[in-house]
């Protein structure tokens, strides 16, 4: 797998990951053994109805949450063998992530918003990185603005923009534009599409929207926390009709 890994250039895998919740009566298996990968330079978004698994999936494959059984990698790194140290060292200097809410510092522009981790991690940013990213994400004219200055649209823009800084192995996405109206919404998917083709960076996200995913360059569809099928260059109609056939 490791000699795999390398020749396909994969940011991140999952070996047969099972993750249960509760026991008994209450079990929930909610990933059933999982077998999955992306690939580096890539954008994939994780879709399937409510509790399929597709964001334990993500929280697992981020280092947030433990597996039952399985691995997980990132890289070559098995997140599966790493103390909790180990894990937090790793995620702040390997992964990136991006939420629905926006989870910026009020009382910090929107530069400082952007340099914060690696502020806190004691690392100088690398100030060309920074101004190619806030061109790329036209928020050049903004920096110095706070977020109560800036529009909800523009306030992704730097929480997405604060993902890329530190120059992440993965980025890993929840719902990013479930809180954006879909003009607002879809730049910033453009944009998370030109980071992968344009800054070289690999993006995961979790979405329940067909426009959204149609965004990616693959769709990876799960179902009762198992990987049930995927799209490559996927369309909103083709997300659609893959969406409408579970249960069936």
């Amino acid at each position: 797998m490791n000699d795999l890994s390398k020749v396909v250039n994969v940011a991140a895998r999952s070996e047969a990951a099972i993750k249960i919740y509760g026991k008994d009566d209450t079990l929930v298996r909610a990933l059933d053994g999982v077998d999955v990968s992306f690939e580096s330079e890539k954008f994939t978004a994780i879709m399937g109805p409510s509790g399929s698994g597709k964001s334990t999936l993500m929280h697992c494959m981020a280092g947030l949450d433990e597996l039952t059984s399985g691995k997980v990698y990132i890289g070559e790194e098995d997140l599966t063998e790493l103390s909790e140290k180990e894990l937090t060292l790793l995620r702040r200097k390997h992964v990136g992530f991006v939420f629905q809410s926006f989870n910026l510092v009020p009382t910090l522009n929107a530069l400082e918003n952007i340099t914060l981790p690696l502020d806190l991690s004691g690392v100088k940013p690398d100030k060309e990185w920074i101004d190619q990213i806030a061109d790329v994400v036209s928020l050049t004219d903004r920096l110095k603005h706070r977020p109560n200055e800036l529009s909800g649209g523009q306030q992704q823009r730097v929480a997405v923009s604060r993902a890329l800084a530190s120059k992440p192995n993965i980025i890993f996405a929840d719902e990013p534009t479930g809180n954006l109206d879909s003009k607002t919404g879809n730049e910033i998917l453009e944009f998370m599409r030109i980071a992968t083709t344009e800054l070289q960076q690999t993006i995961v996200m979790v979405t329940h929207d067909p426009v959204a995913a149609s965004f990616s360059d693959r769709a990876i569809f799960l179902e009762d926390g198992k990987v049930v099928g995927e799209l490559r260059e996927p369309t909103a109609d083709g997300v659609l009709d893959q969406m409408r056939s579970f249960g069936s």
